[in-house]
């Protein structure tokens, strides 16, 4: 009876974690991982080396502490691909809890380091960004609230994500911080979606965002600067986003070879924000195309692994994961090619970052604790079933 429901992919009794770990783990998003951390520090130690001159530092500071926060990263990431679905669940509530109460308390004890949007807490020794930790906790709180709406006699789950979602995203404006705002609604979008969402209410919710966004332009200028920046057809040389395009057009397919690059003196932001046009001007297309494949196989491997689930939890939790992490890479390099207006996000495992870095190590390591092999049958054996 238990093979009829389950499968029959047996458990090797006693076996050992590491060894469980290893047979279920998809190892291919795990070697797309260390080989993005790899090249975060090769591009480290073009991009960073000129700030930490600038700031009268040695050489290889920020090289280093990019070292460190990456190998925490991973380890960290490690650690959760371990952890079974129920333990992600409870992992992700509790993360949520507290990044949620430290959100909230940025107005009163938060910095903006002269950048205009208070996001950080800085300890002298390092800052914590909370809403990057926010975001996984957020999907899995999210699924799991969703997941239950699916039972009888469940709750709400739909209408409490949506209400949870529109106070986050108030707070984050409060900041203001539009882009991980706009995250946190795709995000939401996406497991409500795949949880089976009218197509009728989301074209509600995309003209509200619209609505939003108007609001946003209209009373802050923060906000509007960017927007006008954007939509300016020309583009000033001397600003970030010039000296990137000029750097991505100078290095053409090839690049203009390993440290020979010009824009990492330029840009204050090379080593975070615009790490791809230090990529593309000394390493050119072909670096850039890499690094684009090692996302896309991160993401289409997950999503194609999740199909074979029949956990609602797991299912919309893993989608949600899988999508945040592709569209944050896709906003950071849609920003420094100029297909869309400055957002201030990292590129996830290859930017300099502390927050970032280890946000990205825990929504992978969930991603990959959900894809994992379980005794399970295949989800259409299982939908063949229901329709009998």
């Amino acid at each position: 009876m238990t093979e009829m429901v389950y499968g029959s992919m047996p458990a090797r009794v006693g076996e050992p974690l590491l060894s469980r770990w290893w047979r279920t783990v998809d190892k291919w998003t795990l070697s797309a991982v260390i080989a993005l951390s790899g090249i975060g520090l090769l591009l480290g130690l073009a991009a960073s080396v000129p700030l930490a001159s600038r700031n009268g530092l040695d050489p290889f500071y920020y090289v280093e502490r990019q070292a460190f926060f990456g190998g925490l990263a991973l380890v960290t990431m490690l650690i959760c691909s371990m952890l079974p679905p129920q333990a992600i669940r409870r992992l992700g509530i509790l993360g949520f809890a507290a990044a949620f109460v430290a959100l909230a308390m940025l107005p009163i004890a938060g910095t903006d380091f002269g950048k205009g949007a208070v996001r950080w807490f800085s300890f002298g020794f390092a800052s914590v960004q909370p809403s990057e930790f926010l975001k996984p906790g957020f999907i899995v709180l999210t699924a799991w609230l969703m997941a239950a709406s699916f039972d009888i006699n469940g709750p709400p789950g739909k209408m409490i994500s949506f209400l949870i979602t529109l106070v986050i995203v108030g707070f984050l404006a409060m900041q203001p911080d539009f882009g991980q705002s706009m995250l946190v609604l795709f995000g939401w979008g996406v497991v409500y979606f795949v949880a089976g969402a009218p197509f009728l209410l989301i074209i509600v919710v995309v003209g509200l965002v619209g609505l939003g966004g108007i609001f946003a332009y209209s009373n802050s200028e923060h906000f509007a600067r960017r927007i006008d920046g954007f939509l300016s057809p020309d583009v000033d040389p001397r600003t970030q986003i010039g000296y990137a395009t000029n750097a991505i057009q100078e290095g053409g397919f090839f690049g203009v070879g390993v440290g020979e690059g010009q824009v990492k003196w330029a840009l204050p932001d090379a080593h975070t924000d615009f790490i791809i046009a230090v990529a593309a001007e000394e390493y050119g297309l072909l670096m850039v195309l890499v690094i684009l494949s090692l996302y896309g196989l991160i993401v289409v491997r997950s999503l194609f692994l999740l199909l074979r689930e029949r956990d609602p939890f797991v299912r919309l939790a893993g989608s949600g994961l899988a999508c945040i992490f592709a569209v944050q890479a896709m906003i950071n390099m849609g920003v420094a090619v100029r297909l869309l207006p400055a957002k201030g996000m990292t590129l996830p495992f290859v930017s300099y970052g502390g927050s970032s870095v280890i946000a990205a190590g825990i929504t992978v390591g969930m991603l990959l604790a959900l894809t994992r092999q379980r005794p399970q049958g295949e989800m259409a054996d299982y939908l063949k079933g229901r329709g009998r």
